[in-house]
């Protein structure tokens, strides 16, 4: 692949793109944890992403999106938009690379989530969830200052650089069990981590999870188009899995695998949350729980070598003592 379609943002993810990130990405992080968990008399191994010096796997996409900025690109600086996870991922990589970061994130944020980026150095500009559009405001900044827009996963760059957990797990689990995974279980809001990952281990069946009421992307999966979340979708607790709207970028590449989705439910997620921290001594958040909420529920199999995704660990210390004391 030459030079000028690897910057292309119009371009395609690819395997080779996801290598390229994962060596990137090797440079100056070391790989997070596979632990084993039995679940039922069964063997499954999870991928402690909460382990990431942001406490997610955003700043795989970070890294590699701003790492590939141009020199003129880097001066006027990157504009993102998230919950939390991915606003940390870019303010890291900003910070770094002493590249000026906007992020806008929705009000209702965790507390803990808006710290940790204002802490990292970005600049935050709130907004409502459900009357305003992220995307337009994004736009709008980068088209009065110029900034580069760095989507949390409709883009290549983005999926490429959070399959690099998929490199990590497909090499950790040869060395640990002498063969390749073959089914994932993904956490999924916009499906970054589960299409980067599916590319990554393309022999591997794939599951996605999400959070009731907001499993657009399992619906669309099940329909074989995209659909949005329907309207007036119920409070969730996996704020980083509120998408409205999956990408064709993504669910084309799930699409192609034959993914399947699951829904899991408050109780499922918190379910995962206690046996993380009393089995693995995991801080686990809502939206990271939900992969493995899916198998503690029987939603999704158990096979001779499932691994699945612990995508984040950012909750707010009150709602986590909550809900692991309950």
């Amino acid at each position: 692949m030459t030079e000028q379609l690897l910057l292309n943002p119009a371009r395609k993810p690819t395997l080779e793109g996801v290598i390229r990130a994962a060596e990137k990405i090797a440079n100056i992080l070391p790989p997070t944890p596979l632990l084993p968990l039995t679940v039922d008399g069964q063997t499954i191994w999870c991928k402690a992403e909460c382990l990431q010096p942001i406490g997610a796997f955003k700043i795989r996409g970070g890294w590699h999106r701003l790492t590939d900025l141009n020199d003129d690109q880097r001066t006027r600086g990157v504009v993102a938009f998230s919950s939390g996870n991915h606003a940390q991922g870019v303010a890291w990589a900003a910070k770094r690379l002493g590249i000026k970061a906007i992020i806008v994130m929705p009000e209702d944020a965790p507390a803990a989530k808006l710290e940790n980026t204002a802490k990292l150095g970005a600049e935050i500009i709130t907004y409502d969830r459900m009357a305003d559009s992220r995307e337009n405001i994004a736009a709008e900044i980068a088209a009065k200052n110029g900034a580069v827009v760095v989507p949390s996963f409709d883009d290549p760059w983005i999926v490429e650089g959070q399959g690099s957990a998929g490199i990590e797990i497909r090499e950790q689990m040869i060395a640990q069990t002498g063969s390749q995974p073959d089914h994932l279980v993904i956490c999924c809001g916009g499906g970054g981590l589960s299409a980067g990952i599916s590319l990554a281990n393309p022999e591997a069946n794939i599951t996605i999870a999400e959070p009731e009421g907001w499993d657009d992307m399992t619906r669309s999966l099940k329909g074989g188009s995209i659909v949005p979340v329907q309207d007036n979708p119920p409070a969730t607790e996996c704020d980083a899995l509120q998408t409205l709207i999956v990408s064709p970028l993504t669910f084309d590449i799930l699409k192609a695998r034959k993914a399947r989705g699951v829904a899991v439910t408050q109780g499922e997620v918190h379910l995962a949350m206690r046996v993380a921290f009393e089995q693995l001594r995991l801080v686990v958040e809502p939206g990271g729980a939900v992969a493995l909420a899916a198998i503690l529920a029987g939603k999704a199999d158990i096979t001779e070598k499932t691994v699945i995704t612990i995508s984040g660990g950012n909750v707010d210390p009150k709602r986590f003592a909550k809900i692991i004391g309950a």
